[in-house]
């Protein structure tokens, strides 16, 4: 097949943790013909959904791990499967791309769906699960946050499109700065906030629980660093080795179908104890670290699901 990934530039990536890089290293390995873009070279031309990037071969070497061709121009409508693979922030930018890669549809599968990814961002598709979550509060007034904050006395507040735990911060009952941190953030962003009720048990960890095509394939744990809230390897989290439990079952029971209906092949849940906190369709992470710790070819089974989509 012709594949494609519009994603950051792949030059950069870490290659013992990006899971573009090992979805890239499986499909290659399958025979796969492998092509990359980045967003901003994404355009519609006179009724064609084209991209600027260039041929791509991937191998497991540090410091030469993506070999690239030529830059050329290709018709999006001659792929077989095309990877919307960019991290957020979940501006007009990333919207945009993904209404442009609507109109691939039927002839080529975006993974995931672009529609369902534009109209399910993370911190807002878990809505849907009032009795999986903790409590939430989505505004930018700032009163209504401060409802909230006195209701429940200690709570995370972070931006509605934010991702890798930037801008995430935890207000206890003692914190005077709320009032500071809603003056920073409306004063960049046009954004709502979003507030939820602080979960002692991320003390333990952060599980993020990979799905594909709706079902659990396996979970590892993120623990915070050592005075650290987030729990985001972004940010100097701790990935370990952790199984799947009954409550997470249940989770993506109630989740699962929903995902798989809407298209959302590879999705990545954090789970806080009991609560549903993201359902993560942009851009999730995670697939690397569980195969190390799992054995298991996550890479090989998201393929299995888009063969199975594709009817090969």
């Amino acid at each position: 097949m012709k594949i494609a990934f519009q994603m950051d530039p792949i030059g950069t990536v870490d290659i013992e943790a990006d899971s573009s890089f090992r979805l890239a290293e499986e499909a290659q390995a399958r025979g796969h013909d492998l092509f990359f873009y980045t967003p901003d070279q994404l355009a519609f031309q006179e009724g064609r959904v084209t991209a600027r990037g260039q041929d791509l071969r991937v191998q497991r070497v540090q410091g030469d791990h993506a070999h690239l061709g030529p830059m050329r121009e290709v018709d999006l409508a001659e792929m077989d499967v095309v990877w919307l693979r960019q991290d957020p922030p979940f501006d007009m930018h990333y919207i945009t791309s993904t209404h442009l890669l609507d109109r691939l549809a039927p002839g080529t599968l975006v993974v995931n769906d672009p529609f369902w990814v534009r109209n399910y961002p993370e911190k807002l598709l878990v809505l849907d699960f009032p009795d999986l979550t903790p409590p939430t509060t989505i505004a930018r007034d700032l009163n209504t946050i401060k409802a909230f904050k006195e209701k429940h006395r200690d709570v995370i507040l972070k931006p509605l499109y934010g991702n890798g735990g930037a801008g995430v911060f935890r207000l206890d009952e003692n914190d005077r700065n709320l009032t500071s941190l809603h003056e920073l953030f409306t004063g960049f962003s046009r954004e709502p906030l979003i507030v939820q009720k602080f979960l002692p048990d991320v003390s333990a960890g952060d599980k993020r629980v990979i799905l594909v095509d709706g079902e659990p394939v396996g979970a590892i744990n993120r623990v915070p660093a050592a005075g650290e809230t987030r729990s985001n390897l972004h940010v100097g989290g701790r990935p370990e080795k952790i199984g799947l439990s009954a409550r997470d079952r249940e989770i993506c029971s109630a989740i699962g179908p929903l995902l798989k209906e809407k298209g959302q092949v590879f999705v990545g849940i954090d789970v806080i104890g009991d609560y549903l906190t993201e359902i993560n369709v942009t851009s999730p992470t995670g697939i690397q670290e569980l195969e190390r710790f799992d054995g298991v070819n996550v890479a090989g089974l998201i393929w299995d699901a888009i063969d199975a989509r594709l009817g090969t």
